[in-house]
């Protein structure tokens, strides 16, 4: 365990995160040549980055230490594991994709979506890693905003910059500070 300003990292459970998502996403879809499996198109430009990044991504929210309550990341990074093993696998390999749209339809229609997949389920993974090192800073205590980072529309438990009385409701912040306590 290592601490790093306010985040305590676990690196042997990066490291092992890393190279399970290494060989999950990089292997069956044969982006890494392994001999267990053919691909039927030659490995993308684009892709080895995707299993690279995803690699990366995942050494860092299985890194660091999550609070007890910080837990809600994990479907964003199963989805994004997920994700971009779909993207970066053979177009004509995918049975769901051959099965629907045939395999000229697996080229012309599932090849040009995968990027974007790969693009989303990235995306959705770095949400991960934002949600986990929030949460680890935070700790089990909620994060609290002070008036200065809340902004029109945000609904919070508490009146920011006041003496920690809890409100009977939540309040809206209108324009101009604190608006309207809604009851329930």
């Amino acid at each position: 365990m290592r601490v790093v300003g306010s985040v305590t990292w676990n690196v042997p459970r990066a490291l092992v995160a890393a190279m399970l998502t290494v060989v999950v996403v990089g292997v069956p879809t044969d982006v890494i040549d392994t001999g267990f499996f053919t691909r039927m198109t030659p490995v993308r430009w684009w892709e080895p980055g995707v299993v690279a990044a995803m690699a990366v991504l995942m050494f860092a929210w299985a890194g660091i230490e999550a609070a007890p309550r910080a837990r809600s990341s994990n479907v964003r990074s199963v989805f994004g594991v997920v994700g971009s093993a779909l993207a970066v696998g053979c177009p004509v390999c995918n049975k769901i994709a051959v099965s629907l749209l045939g395999v000229s339809g697996a080229l012309s229609v599932w090849a040009p979506v995968q990027p974007i997949l790969a693009g989303v389920s990235l995306l959705a993974s770095a949400g991960a890693v934002m949600a986990r090192w929030r949460g680890a800073r935070c700790g089990v205590e909620r994060c609290r905003r002070t008036e200065a980072e809340t902004t029109v529309g945000d609904v919070v438990t508490e009146y920011p910059g006041s003496t920690g009385t809890r409100s009977t409701g939540s309040v809206v912040v209108r324009e101009g500070g604190i608006g309207h306590a809604r009851v329930g």
